[in-house]
């Protein structure tokens, strides 16, 4: 193994915790908005830090491969994707930290029935299987898999599409409920946020490995 290959490596390894931290977040603010936990909430929140600093780490590492080695090819393409999967992971964890102040400044629990209405746990549940599919297509370099992720994310489009719809349904039957409402209204974008993140991952794995540009391209 070449000196560039076990720099790429070590980078490649540091992206995937960089994933797994992301992944956290996201669980862990999923978990606070059902229990009402706020401590978990703050967790996330505190967390947040070390997402960034991961995000400032991997740029710094990406640039010093850039000029020691001056790579090419798939080698070239890997790095550029890197930034970019990089930045869209940090973004992610914004999201994260945004639910959890939702769930700080809350006087009180999610209800169910609100839960229910609005898919929340539902996008939740898809946000992190996204990004699950996303991470193992890096590793596999799989772009089948990574192919995947543009249908998965119309799911979530469709409920952020329909949410207006059924906030508005949700306060016919409880209409002292519009503060939470607008609450869940707020985490509903920024789930599908998150779908939008997973997507922009997704196309830079097949850009690096197939040489496609995906982006702003209608014929996914």
């Amino acid at each position: 193994m070449t000196q560039l290959e076990t720099e790429l490596q070590l980078l490649k390894d540091e992206v995937k915790n960089m994933w797994e931290l992301v992944r956290t977040q996201l669980v862990k603010a999923k978990a606070s908005l059902q229990n009402f936990d706020k401590d978990l909430a703050r967790e996330v929140k505190s967390k947040e830090r070390r997402v960034n600093a991961f995000e400032l780490k991997i740029d710094r590492d990406c640039e010093d491969i850039f000029a020691l080695f001056t790579p090419v090819a798939i080698d070239l393409r890997f790095l550029l994707a890197v930034l970019k999967i990089n930045s869209n992971l940090e973004r992610t964890g914004d999201i994260a930290e945004g639910v959890a102040k939702h769930i700080l400044i809350t006087e009180k629990p999610f209800s169910v029935e609100l839960l229910k209405a609005t898919k929340i746990i539902e996008m939740y549940d898809e946000s992190i299987n996204m990004l699950d599919d996303t991470l193992t297509a890096f590793e596999n370099e799989d772009t089948v898999l990574a192919r995947s992720i543009f249908l998965k994310d119309e799911f979530l489009d469709n409920i952020n599409v329909n949410a207006n719809n059924m906030i508005l349904e949700y306060l016919k039957e409880f209409p002292n409920e519009l503060d939470m409402s607008l609450y869940a209204l707020s985490i509903i974008r920024k789930l599908e946020r998150v779908g939008d993140q997973t997507k922009n991952i997704a196309e830079e794995i097949i850009f690096y490995i197939e040489a496609k540009v995906l982006k702003h391209s209608h014929k996914l």
